[in-house]
């Protein structure tokens, strides 16, 4: 194992490192997670555990203050052991609050992608209408609802230009990936696409979070939690393609093709976000590759007593 340091899985596992057997789950919108929460659901039958899912009915708060924040941070550590808890909110800082760490995962998606798909989920029907009935406000304007996001961009609507240090232009401005392993600083997690929020939500995954997964690399992804966090994800990838493969929740059929030039110009405003991205999946395939490297080592030793055995016989 030391002839690969770097692709040692022990040491890319930061499960041993929580202070609790809890499971945090701060999804990321539009990244699969309710494929993942009823993943958990399934599992969770199993392996005796419960699954709580924050309803959020007042909306997903962008930044908490320092004083919610320790409160999340209490309420979350005082969970019994074996419980899991989701909600969409920005990494949580149990060591600052003097809270006990529980395992963190995510799961993450290239943010162009993302950012299309939540254009289009809060414009479909089934999503706005409920929402507005129940907080008594009225019908969005159809030119909002019926404009397409390429010319949206074209046009250069606010909510479609994506400007690198851009504040938040609104609740529900999810363009912003990193925010939610960036934490609650604003001067350095809201600025978007910003160097400095990328190294902070780089950091904050590499030193905390066991797993962020992508169902973009659905197999590495399965993999990884289940040899990572095997308490709440072992026999993962059995459950999962013994049905669940086949559900695509909140998928959104009105979401048209869009065109390749579009995707292409967007993405130049993307840049430390895709940056983001990709090193969340590199850390995924080394988490990947450690594991499969752990396998051919223990064959490899079965290999070497195997022949020593033949070889002591043969002496015989």
């Amino acid at each position: 194992m030391d002839t690969y340091p770097s692709l040692n899985a022990q040491e890319l596992n930061n499960t041993p490192k929580a202070d609790i057997d809890v499971l945090f789950f701060n999804r990321v919108p539009k990244t699969g997670s309710m494929q993942m929460i009823e993943l958990m659901r399934q599992l969770g039958k199993v392996h005796d555990y419960d699954v709580e899912v924050d309803p959020q009915t007042g909306g997903i708060i962008p930044i908490l203050e320092a004083v919610e924040e320790s409160d999340w941070t209490e309420n979350i550590s005082n969970l019994e052991d074996g419980s899991v808890f989701v909600s969409h909110v920005n990494y949580l800082n149990f060591s600052k609050n003097d809270q006990p760490r529980p395992i963190y995962i995510n799961m993450v998606r290239d943010p162009v992608e993302r950012v299309i798909s939540w254009y289009y989920f809060i414009r479909a029907p089934w999503i706005f209408v409920p929402g507005r009935r129940r907080s008594n406000r009225e019908m969005p304007n159809p030119k909002w609802v019926n404009t397409e996001f390429d010319q949206c961009v074209l046009n250069g609507e606010k909510v479609c230009t994506y400007i690198e240090g851009s504040p938040l232009e609104r609740v529900g401005d999810h363009r912003r990936q990193t925010l939610f392993f960036c934490g609650h600083n604003e001067h350095k997690c809201i600025p978007f696409n910003t160097r400095l929020a990328l190294q902070v939500a780089k950091m904050n995954v590499e030193r905390e979070y066991a797993v962020v997964g992508t169902w973009e690399h659905t197999n590495e992804t399965l993999a990884v939690l289940e040899a990572y966090v095997p308490r709440y994800f072992a026999d993962a990838t059995k459950m999962y393609y013994s049905g669940l493969s086949g559900e695509n929740i909140n998928n959104n059929p009105m979401k048209p093709h869009i065109s390749q030039d579009i995707i292409d110009m967007v993405r130049r405003n993307f840049t430390r976000e895709i940056e983001f991205y990709q090193f969340c999946r590199q850390r995924l395939h080394k988490q990947y590759l450690a594991l499969k490297l752990n396998e051919l080592m223990r064959v490899d030793k079965s290999l070497v007593r195997l022949n020593e055995a033949r070889s002591m016989a043969i002496r015989n």
